[in-house]
């Protein structure tokens, strides 16, 4: 198929007929398939089914000795921050391990900071007369939600392949404003792009207005390859010690889409003064984490090398959907010129550009034919994307038949939304 911005008139509406034809015979099928969220698909969590019988009735004591079933441990097990340490790329000592969820430490975080200030802070951050966050973009809603929930003003910056464009976050950074930065450095939500080893260094070493600033360093897909090739990205921390930054980074991660999604562990890796900060604000709101539940992800992953083996068979599931998709968008969209689409080497989604002012479009064509998408301008600040261009296509948790059939139903959507598009320009402009 020719571009379509190079068809005739009559070439053009006859590929309109076509392509509707097509999309008419999908939406008579009456499915009902869900492409929104990056959840992890019933298989993925089967395959940690064995922890349901972990630590054991007397299997509650740690290597320290200390009784797993009780109070205290505000930290984190020794033996938990030890196993996820090549994750998180700090020695023990500067691990934090929740409970289930890396979203709840970023919100407190954020809160902590408004109410108290970060070490470095000459205030708490809501005595500021402003405060803003730079937000990669596209970028992940839930990120985006925090700061609006809380009144932080958000500053896109535009992504580039190798993270987000550098000179564009240098500028905003300057801007004593600007306390902090959203990052997902390793298979970015949604783009799937892995941060460069230039990217990286300028974070850490670029001058920031404000005395406090932080990155919110999100590695939640660190070891979420989707090939057998484990890329690797340069520590954060030792980036920004070696730039004479060392409390700028807070690192989260966490085991949701590793072991059980509503069950996993979460971590925050940060300086020394920044975890002594972060222990003290979480001393006056718990007695201390599911210290079983840590016990229970030691005895099952037990080491590093257990880990990776857990990932490669959540790999062996989840690729053949990213595989399906990419086919039926290759298939139907290649040289078309209508939307170019990433094939990422990690992570839980595929994020697409569209034409220009056709997103909401697809989604309201998909829903028609029982396909539920990601609103389109969830993926920027206030859900409003200037372009009305992006899709967020998350294909981990339907079955791989299900993905293969939503596959083919958003391809001719955003066709038939590129082509009517096409069409309505061309009727403005005369019918040329």
């Amino acid at each position: 198929m020719s571009a379509i911005a190079d068809l005739s008139a009559a070439e053009l509406e006859a590929l309109r007929n076509e392509v509707r034809g097509k999309y008419e015979a999908f939406r008579a099928r009456g499915l009902k398939l869900d492409m929104t969220r990056g959840k992890p698909a019933p298989e993925q969590l089967d395959l940690s089914n064995g922890m349901l019988a972990l630590p054991g009735n007397a299997d509650h004591f740690t290597e320290s000795g200390e009784d797993a079933r009780n109070y205290g441990g505000l930290q984190g097990l020794a033996e938990a921050r030890a196993l996820f340490l090549p994750v998180l790329g700090a020695p023990p000592d500067r691990i934090v391990v929740g409970n289930n969820s890396s979203l709840a430490l970023m919100h407190d975080c954020i809160v902590w900071a408004l109410l108290k200030g970060v070490p470095g802070s000459p205030r708490p951050w809501a005595k500021e007369q402003e405060i803003a966050f730079i937000c990669p973009s596209p970028g992940y809603d839930r990120h985006f939600a925090i700061c609006e929930e809380y009144g932080v003003r958000m500053l896109p910056a535009p992504m580039t392949g190798q993270g987000p464009d550098m000179d564009v976050v240098e500028a905003l950074a300057s801007d004593p404003a600007v306390k902090g930065m959203w990052c997902v450095p390793k298979y970015s939500n949604p783009t799937g792009e892995i941060y460069s080893d230039q990217t990286v260094r300028r974070l850490a070493s670029m001058r920031a207005g404000a005395p406090d600033f932080r990155l919110f360093w999100d590695n939640a897909y660190a070891v979420h390859h989707l090939t057998e090739r484990r890329h690797e990205i340069l520590n954060i921390l030792e980036e920004c010690e070696r730039a004479g930054n060392p409390d700028r980074a807070f690192v989260f991660a966490s085991t949701s889409k590793i072991t059980l999604a509503g069950a996993g562990v979460a971590f925050f890796a940060s300086s020394a003064a920044n975890v002594r900060w972060l222990l003290a604000r979480a001393g006056k709101r718990t007695i201390g984490p599911d210290k079983l539940n840590q016990l229970r992800h030691v005895r099952f992953l037990r080491d590093e090398a257990g880990l990776y083996r857990h990932m490669d068979a959540h790999r062996a599931l989840i690729a053949p959907k990213f595989a399906a998709v990419a086919e039926a968008l290759d298939r139907h969209l290649a040289r078309t010129g209508v939307a170019r689409w990433t094939r990422p080497d990690g992570g839980y989604f595929i994020s697409v550009d569209a034409a220009q002012g056709t997103a909401k479009r697809v989604v309201e064509l998909a829903k028609e034919a029982g396909l539920a998408l990601t609103p389109a301008g969830a993926t920027w600040p206030h859900g409003q994307d200037p372009h009305d261009s992006t899709l967020r296509l998350a294909p981990t948790f339907p079955s791989l038949e299900e993905v293969r059939a939503a596959s083919e139903g958003i391809a001719l959507c955003i066709l038939l939304a590129a082509i009517d598009k096409q069409c309505a320009l061309r009727e403005a402009a005369g019918g040329a």
